[in-house]
């Protein structure tokens, strides 16, 4: 009698594969070729979520595309990085400190093609383009047999002692930031590809084991993890999730589609009904009881319409019977899913019918797997095991079920995190007069930045002050600030009224990105505040009226002293809405004024020197505004010319007060157009003769001198 060496678990879908193993196999080689002696469980689902670092972890083999944790097999320190800015005169020195980290990671125990999208933490670390959303060197070794030693891992540990992992794929990061990661190496999972192509469940079970399991079984997954030490439970659970006959061949097992292949045709005189399991010599049939029957198939599976995450469909028939469940470490979508849980469910109620029939030795042909017909009677069964005694053939049989339907099914509510697009750093920079009501003592310039994709979020900053012959590092930009170009300017107005004539129309240049209304309470505590080109101005109301264009109105106009700009705004000119969260602000050294600086940005899919913007430094950071009001009066004696100083600090004048001086001291310089310069420690100038306008008057600022302000006006009577 053929030895009885696999077997299905307790309610196995596929049937039992003892007998056929062992006819084709023998007790010799299912001990020592392909199945351990010791009993283990096929891989699990949970296996391939979590990555690990133990040493000794099983490296599981992937076949098709699979998402999978792997194993850190090598790692570095924390690498600290450090940035140092401002330090300006009244300002202390900012250090920050960001972190990175390289390491390895074994993905798979046989070669793949290439990786797809690899998650962080549940998010998106690299997309479906290869883009990466974080900082990061990646290089990806196939697993190929002359494959070299990663030249980093070689570097730190020394080329004598570095393994190539020749036969094994793995992925290496050089200095991963790990600012998005809470400073720590986070957990991976990787969509590994080995083929594009759905695989059959008998070319999975052929590699496996060796090219002593073959055949096609008609069963397809788009991707596999062969995950344990146990070929035996590997190759099961196989078996089990396409119900494949299994055949002995002369080279080994050989799988087959359960409704393919010959039929053989035997006969069965002795079959009665009565209580189901009236007997005649030699031959039976056994019914079991109903109520022993599972009512429902549970079939657990990697589903990739939800990024790999785990999927269940379940086949329901009948009630009171109890549940069975597969866990298929596979990654199939779930209308195949389903389909495998209706088949599973019908061949294991049809197994509730089993019958035996002993034939002449001559029948001995009929192999354990074997389709059957029964003369006279429908249906086919499958033959389980066989003895050959006394030159007698007795098979043991199974009811086939009867084909499936196919029915539908849905992968539920998909919650994949978002493949956003990074692209190019936009930049923009300019001189930003002060915010708050704090006089700044050294220049100091925003900087606003943003990508062309709504996946950006930072870039590496950089100063010069020499003309790009040397750059300062900055450290990393502010999250994205809205931002965008002008399509349709605003004209002319005064910046002591609101401008309720005017409107503005931009451009954003993200994705997304949106402006909102603001009321007279959020206006005065500084809402919705925008440079657009050299003017600093607020808006009261945003409408949209295009995919990414605004229209803006509502204006209050050249606020803070960037009055000068009124008029200039142009097509084209830079849109950014100031906010403190999203705007760098740099000091630079008080001798660039009336120089410049320059500004660098470089983000994750930049160019090698990122983007550039030179900022014209005119004062308006630490110089007082310009005087306004000049007016001539006639006070007997002659004319005068009066003016009102402006101050760096007090623009909300809450208190309704003389606005604070906002330097150390009053001083101006006038200029008339007949004399030489004269200095003056108030607001106004008595002229030595009647030809003295037109006039420039400048405040003294703790700086400098403030813009010019002129005047022609005539005395007033």
């Amino acid at each position: 009698m053929a030895t009885l060496v696999l077997t299905v678990a307790g309610g196995a879908i596929g049937g039992p594969l003892g007998a056929a193993i062992g006819a084709a196999l023998g007790r010799t080689v299912d001990r020592e070729v392909l199945f351990p002696a010791a009993r283990r469980e096929g891989p699990r689902l949970t296996d391939l979520a979590v990555q690990t670092s133990s040493y000794g972890s099983a490296i599981p083999q992937l076949f098709g595309t699979m998402r999978v944790a792997g194993t850190v097999i090598w790692a570095t320190d924390l690498i600290e990085h450090r940035s140092t800015s401002g330090g300006g005169k009244g300002s202390p020195k900012t250090t920050q400190y960001s972190y990175s980290a390289s390491f390895a990671v074994l993905l798979s125990a046989r070669p793949v093609v290439r990786v797809g999208r690899i998650w962080a933490d549940g998010k998106l670390l690299r997309g479906a383009a290869g883009d990466f959303k974080a900082s990061t060197g990646f290089r990806l070794h196939t697993g190929s047999e002359d494959q070299p030693v990663d030249p980093l891992i070689a570097s730190a540990e020394g080329i004598a002692v570095t393994p190539a992992h020749r036969g094994c794929a793995y992925a290496v990061f050089e200095n991963l930031e790990l600012a998005d990661f809470g400073n720590r190496i986070p957990s991976l999972t990787f969509e590994v590809v080995d083929d594009a192509t759905a695989l059959d469940i008998g070319a999975i079970a052929e590699a496996i084991s060796d090219d002593v399991v073959t055949g096609m079984t008609g069963t397809k997954l788009g991707g596999y993890s062969a995950y344990g030490d146990s070929r035996r439970a590997i190759v099961e659970q196989l078996v089990q999730a396409s119900g494949c006959a299994v055949e002995p061949h002369p080279d080994g097992i050989r799988l087959r589609a359960a409704d393919a292949g010959a039929v053989v045709e035997v006969a069965d005189a002795g079959v009665s009904v009565g209580d189901g399991s009236a007997k005649r010599e030699g031959r039976s049939r056994k019914l079991a009881d109903a109520a022993s029957l599972p009512s429902t198939l549970i079939i657990a599976h990697y589903d990739p319409a939800r990024d790999y995450q785990a999927g269940v469909q379940r086949a329901v028939a009948g009630h009171g019977g109890d549940e069975r469940k597969l866990s298929l470490a596979a990654a199939i979508d779930a209308q195949s899913a389903k389909q495998l849980a209706e088949q599973g469910l019908a061949r294991l109620r049809a197994r509730r019918e089993r019958r035996r029939v002993t034939l002449d030795w001559a029948s001995a042909a009929i192999p354990p797997g074997a389709s059957v017909r029964i003369a006279g009677e429908s249906g086919r069964w499958r033959v389980t095991s066989w003895s050959l005694e006394h030159m007698a053939l007795t098979l043991e049989m199974e009811r086939g079920a009867a084909s499936v339907p196919a029915v539908a099914a849905s992968s539920g509510r998909v919650l994949s995190s978002p493949d956003r697009t990074i692209g190019r750093t936009l930049l923009t920079a300019f001189e930003l007069p002060p915010l708050d009501e704090t006089a700044w003592t050294v220049p100091r310039i925003g900087i606003a930045t943003c990508g062309e994709g709504d996946g950006w979020r930072q870039a590496a900053l950089l100063l010069s002050i020499d003309n790009g012959a040397s750059w300062q590092e900055l450290g990393a930009s502010a999250p994205p600030a809205v931002m965008g170009i002008v399509a349709q300017p605003a004209g002319v107005a005064s910046p002591l009224i609101e401008d309720r004539v005017n409107g503005i129309e931009v451009t954003l240049f993200t994705p997304g990105a949106a402006l909102a209304a603001a009321d007279a309470m959020a206006l005065d505590a500084g809402g919705n505040l925008a440079m657009v080109g050299d003017e600093l101005l607020q808006f009261a109301r945003a409408e949209q009226v295009g995919a990414s264009r605004w229209r803006l109105s509502g204006l209050r106009r050249g606020l803070r002293g960037t009055e000068r700009a009124l008029g200039a705004m142009a097509v084209g000119d830079r849109f950014t809405l100031i906010e403190r969260a999203t705007l760098r602000i740099v000091e630079v050294p008080p001798g660039r004024i009336g120089a410049g600086v320059w500004v660098r940005a470089v983000g994750l899919e930049d160019p090698v020197d990122g983007t550039e913007a030179l900022v014209a430094l005119d004062g308006r950071s630490v110089l007082p505004p310009a005087p306004v009001h000049l007016c001539v009066t006639n006070e007997g004696e002659g004319d005068v010319l009066h003016w009102v100083h402006r101050s760096r600090v007090g623009w909300s004048w809450i208190d309704g007060a003389e606005t604070p001086l906002g330097e150390a001291s009053e001083r101006y310089v006038v200029q008339p157009a007949d004399a030489a310069a004269s200095e003056t420690t108030s607001p106004r100038f008595v002229p030595d003769s009647a030809s003295w306008q037109p006039v420039a008057v400048r405040q003294m600022g703790d700086r400098g001198l403030s813009p010019i302000a002129m005047t022609t006006h005539s005395a007033e009577d």
